[in-house]
């Protein structure tokens, strides 16, 4: 039996998406086959491909040629969170933008193509949402113009019940609504304070709205710019590619499977800022996280 131990840099990750970073080169379905057969375990009870992972948890994997032949040391490039025939949804890292920029520097689209080249199923891909150059968090990539056309209209017409993390500088109240307006069209931006400390805060964060710049633009209103926001804010974040702003989760609602609550860990930067900038250990902050996100993080009934 193959066991893995559950770190902070993969709380709330769905199960099926730690198996494929464990084998990215799995044929479509291979990890599903093996949750469902109960060759892969969540601390030692059947699960789904939806359980979601919390720290100190274990994965366990029976043993066999194929799939410790499938097993690799290192992630892959592109970090999937859930994926079917019409989208992939990706775990975005700060500081790399959506799409080809002037510089032909490197992009989501681009390392997502090539991902999908690599691992035997070329694909072009269109992002359905769109997450600024120095978020972090999660992408929708269509993989097909159609998909890419109906999964846009849910985020047009119902949206896609988005909560993010955000670091910003100072204190503010415990929770609030931001209602000022963005380029004179209504907008409103809800948060809670998850945690405080050395001058700053984490907090949980709800654009009802979907303006540009939402979120930068209405905590900086509120005087607590987003850490490491050069636009919105003051200054760059050492050591860290873009600013203290996640993507945490995100309810897509799949034409023929129904809603699906897909999670995406903090990148290993994010949990540094909250170590400088909050003086709190990540272990502090899952707890933080889970009493205050309870439904997302420990909702499922597999667990």
């Amino acid at each position: 039996m193959l066991s893995f131990d559950i770190t902070h840099n993969d709380h709330c990750r769905r199960l099926e998406s730690f198996l494929r970073t464990l084998m990215p080169l799995a044929a479509p379905g291979y990890c599903r086959k093996l949750i469902k057969n109960g060759a892969a375990r969540l601390n030692g009870a059947a699960a789904t491909p939806d359980s979601m992972l919390v720290v100190n948890g274990r994965v366990t994997l029976k043993e066999s040629a194929a799939t410790t032949s499938l097993l690799t040391p290192a992630r892959p490039v592109l970090d999937l969170l859930y994926e079917d025939d019409q989208v992939a949804i990706v775990n975005k890292p700060a500081g790399l933008p959506m799409h080809r920029t002037a510089e032909q520097e490197e992009n989501l689209v681009d390392v997502g193509m090539a991902y999908m080249a690599w691992r035997g199923t070329p694909c072009k891909l269109y992002p359905v949402n769109r997450l600024d150059r120095g978020t972090s968090g999660v992408v929708i990539l269509a993989k097909s113009s159609s998909a890419a056309g109906m999964y846009g209209r849910q985020v047009k017409e119902t949206g896609l019940d988005k909560l993010y993390l955000a670091l910003v500088t100072g204190i503010p109240d415990e929770s609030g609504v931001i209602a000022e307006p963005l380029d004179d069209k209504e907008s409103e931006t809800r948060y809670t304070v998850l945690l405080h400390g050395a001058g700053n805060a984490l907090l949980a964060v709800t654009p009802i709205s979907g303006r540009m710049h939402q979120i930068r633009r209405h905590l900086e209103m509120i005087g607590h710019a987003v850490l490491g926001d050069k636009r919105y804010g003051v200054g760059e974040l050492p050591d860290y590619d873009g600013f203290a702003l996640h993507s945490f989760r995100t309810v897509v609602v799949r034409p023929e499977a129904g809603p699906l609550t897909v999670c995406a860990p903090l990148p290993g930067g994010f949990w540094g800022l909250a170590q400088r900038y909050l003086g709190q250990e990540p272990e502090d902050v899952i707890v933080r996280l889970d009493e205050s996100l309870a439904v997302v993080c420990k909702g499922t009934p597999d667990q």
